[in-house]
């Protein structure tokens, strides 16, 4: 490594760099399956670990060595402030902080303990678990700690709703549907859990949860918040009126849902949150352990489970699709063979279900790629990108039929702004954020930047040309949502860092040129909030009011998303992408990896953030590798859509 005299930046000498390349890859190798595919751990915060370890008690299905485990865990993640944060380092989390005590207690900790001590006074300092969000209520519901008037109204009866009535379940994002519909069935039927310890948590309330008035309150984020806090203060009065054939036939109805969509030991939707409802919903309605629907969604939930010698912890979800393409790009990118990879991937297309994106595209076939090992009724068309650039790389014409049906797929799937959500199309009913059932205002799936970029990289690099239609529709919406600063906004990774290389990938390959003013601003953004060593990092709190691209470190995804957005913008020699690829190099390891600690992810914003174990390795390699192609070639353009 040495410094350039001319533009004052270190530069990484070819040697080093191919050295780099060669470690980072073989690092990546190690952690590919026998069959080929990848997958990752995937790490949200106190929420989920603590959840499980309440799911147990409420199930009396209690492993004392696995939550002696996950108690450990929890308490390492423990903050500085006393409670728990939604991410690394982050600022202190009430609802987090209430699931992760009432874990811990429930595992055996003594509450005058110097961590429950903390803990509990940080949370009475923040207004006391009477202050928690929707979903924790309806927990602390079933346990019995708060009455159930703490959970706003949600009529078992939305399941007669028809399709043009202003909530529909169609209406909201897969996530929400697939959480909410098996938690109407608990609403209705109020059961309480065994709770076998009798744990209860009355000193984490201000005021006993039977006195307090004001669960559900304001402030309202618009008029609609106060109207629909008037429309539950009616359906509170009148609910109970509601004749029991129409319920009863409401929760079959639900149940036929769920059932439908059990998909096997991956889950309802799999995702944790909804699979979770499932195995409580199945209790609930007398399902005996055993019974089939009953014990694979049980087995869906243990399947998240991340075991380790002394701690464990239960991850959101699975993330092998999403995994196995992105290291494919990677270890494409360093000329490695992708066929293992690919060939895994391919069988994976669902071509023969008809998922709920049906609903607004009834006349679409299916043809995308989910996230997980298996979600039939939920591809999602970010992923389909991804996967269908690496086939299209691979360049194995067995692929051929399957990269057809993604791009007829993709294309149907986009939405009538020109952009595409992740799950669903026309999903912008935007007044039901406001309803108090939403108070996280992550109900809905609408298009966005870095998902609609990923659509036309895919687009672009399998030979659409910008003039197509739906290509001119797609550019013309990502020009739309660049910020003032030049930046794009990153719904599923953190944050405008990573809208911006994702999008900067989309302008390439739909070969807008690098002098395009769009393409200008948002290189001039990236150099600005490059940091002094070289690398870039940006705050989870992004999402709030932290200022856009910065953190107090740089992370190596972060970074490698930065450089890679430069490349892709025709700024290979570039000053700041010399620095940027040094700092990668110089923070690798000896053993080819990296390390990242802060969470460079997103679930739901200013909610659920997520740390993917794998970008620390694939997104660096991918960006070196691709600084030494194009030193190498006889282009400096990004001849790729990724």
């Amino acid at each position: 490594m040495a410094l350039d005299a001319i533009s004052l930046a270190p530069v990484v000498d070819d040697a080093a760099l191919r050295d780099s390349v060669t470690r980072a890859a073989e690092a990546l190798k190690r952690h590919q399956k026998p069959d080929g595919h990848f997958v990752f751990e995937l790490e949200a915060d106190a929420t989920i670990p603590a959840e499980y370890v309440l799911l147990e008690h409420y199930l009396d299905r209690i492993d004392p060595v696995l939550e002696q485990r996950i108690g450990a865990y929890l308490r390492a993640i423990q903050g500085a402030h006393g409670g728990w944060p939604l991410f690394h380092d982050g600022a202190f989390n009430i609802s987090a902080s209430v699931k992760a005590y009432y874990a811990l207690k429930s595992i055996g900790d003594d509450p005058d303990a110097p961590h429950m001590r903390r803990a509990r006074q940080a949370i009475l300092a923040a207004g006391g678990a009477e202050r928690t969000n929707v979903f924790t209520r309806a927990q602390l519901a079933l346990f019995g700690q708060v009455p159930w008037r703490a959970v706003p109204v949600m009529p078992m009866e939305i399941m007669h709703l028809p399709l043009w009535f202003p909530f529909h379940l169609s209406k909201v994002s897969y996530w929400s549907r697939t959480v909410i519909v098996p938690l109407l069935v608990l609403m209705a039927l109020r059961p309480k859990a065994r709770n076998p310890k009798a744990i209860e948590i009355p000193e984490l309330f201000h005021t006993p949860p039977q006195q307090v008035r004001d669960y559900i309150r304001g402030p309202y984020r618009s008029a609609w918040g106060r109207f629909f806090k008037g429309l539950d203060s009616v359906l509170r009065r009148i609910e109970p009126l509601f004749p029991k054939r129409p319920r009863q036939h409401a929760i079959d109805k639900a149940v036929a849902f769920v059932t439908e969509r059990l998909n096997g030991q991956d889950g309802l939707g799999g995702i944790y949150p909804a699979i979770a409802n499932s195995v409580m919903m199945f209790d609930a309605l007398g399902y005996a352990p055993d019974h089939p629907d009953a014990a694979i969604a049980w087995q869906a939930v243990r399947r998240l489970l991340v075991i380790q010698r002394d701690q464990a912890y239960c991850q959101p979800c699975l993330s092998p699709v999403w995994d196995t393409s992105l290291a494919g790009h990677a270890l494409a990118e360093a000329d490695l063979p992708t066929d293992d990879a690919c060939d895994w991937l391919r069988p994976r297309q669902i071509t023969d279900v008809v998922g709920d994106w049906a609903v607004r595209r009834p006349r679409l076939r299916p043809g995308g790629w989910a996230f997980q090992y298996e979600n039939p009724h939920y591809p999602d068309v970010d992923d389909t990108a991804v996967v269908g650039m690496l086939l299209h790389r691979n360049g194995d014409p067995a692929h051929i039929d399957a990269i057809d049906r993604a791009q007829e797929w993709v294309i149907g799937m986009q939405s009538s702004d020109g952009g595409w959500g992740s799950f669903e199309p026309e999903n912008t009913h935007h007044y039901l954020n406001h309803i108090p059932f939403a108070d996280h205002g992550a109900l809905l799936d609408p298009p966005t930047a870095d998902v609609s970029g990923r659509c036309v990289s895919f687009l672009a690099q399998i030979g659409m040309p910008p003039d197509d239609p739906v290509m001119a529709r797609a550019l013309a919406y990502l020009r739309r949502e660049q910020e003032a600063d030049g930046s794009w906004f990153g719904r599923w990774g953190t944050n405008y860092i990573y809208g911006t290389w994702s999008v900067l990938c989309a302008l390439n390959a739909a070969e807008i040129p690098p002098d395009d003013p769009a393409i200008r601003r948002a290189v001039d953004w990236l150099v600005s909030v490059q940091r002094d060593d070289g690398g870039w990092g940006e705050d989870e709190e992004s999402y709030a009011d932290a200022p856009h691209g910065r953190y107090k470190e740089s992370t190596p995804s972060q970074t490698a998303w930065a450089v890679l957005g430069l490349m892709a913008a025709g700024a290979v020699n570039h000053p700041a992408t010399a620095r940027g690829i040094f700092c990668l190099a110089r923070t690798q390891h000896a053993d080819g990896e990296w390390t990242e600690k802060p969470y460079t992810a997103v679930g739901f914003p200013r909610v659920f953030y997520l740390r993917y174990h794998g970008y620390r390795l694939y997104f660096p390699l991918l960006a070196l590798a691709r600084y030494r192609n194009l030193l190498r070639g006889n282009t400096r353009r990004v001849e790729v859509g990724f």
